[in-house]
């Protein structure tokens, strides 16, 4: 008899574009990603928010317009989204010197995520980043940008 994957999880949440919201959303998805049994990748997946949520406030978000954080989990793949308002502002990476105080927020989800990217929206665009669960990490997708 076959063991039965794992029940998926799902959250989402919409946020005021404000500072706060950023430490709200962090904290949000470190406990979840916890209490759903994944304490290990709880830090990282918390710090890509933190880094997602940032990039949506300084470059997506538009006044009276919500950012929506949503986290699912099922038994191969635990994912982020972060959802904002402005379609015409895409993410890329950007070169960095050593002197520079900013930018290196999509190079850090490049490296903690085993996948990243962007999908358009109706409205908007969203920014998510995968992790693989179980099971051989480089097997997962590889690591990509938001060129896809």
């Amino acid at each position: 008899m076959t063991e039965a994957p794992p029940a998926p999880h799902e959250d989402r949440l919409d946020y005021t574009p404000v500072v706060r919201s950023v430490t709200l959303a962090r904290r949000r998805t470190a406990r979840l990603v916890t209490e759903w049994g994944h304490p290990s990748l709880a830090g990282d997946v918390a710090l890509v928010v933190s880094e997602l949520m940032t990039n949506a406030l300084l470059h997506g978000s538009l006044r009276d317009r919500l950012i929506r954080v949503r986290i699912t989990v099922t038994g191969v793949t635990l994912r982020v989204e972060v959802s904002d308002p402005r379609g015409e502002r895409l993410p890329s990476p950007c070169p960095v010197s050593d002197t520079d105080q900013f930018g290196r927020g999509l190079l850090l989800v490049g490296a903690l995520a085993h996948r990243w990217g962007w999908e358009p929206r109706s409205v908007g665009k969203t920014v998510y980043a995968e992790w693989a669960l179980g099971g051989d990490p480089a097997a997962a997708n590889p690591l990509v940008g938001a060129s896809e």
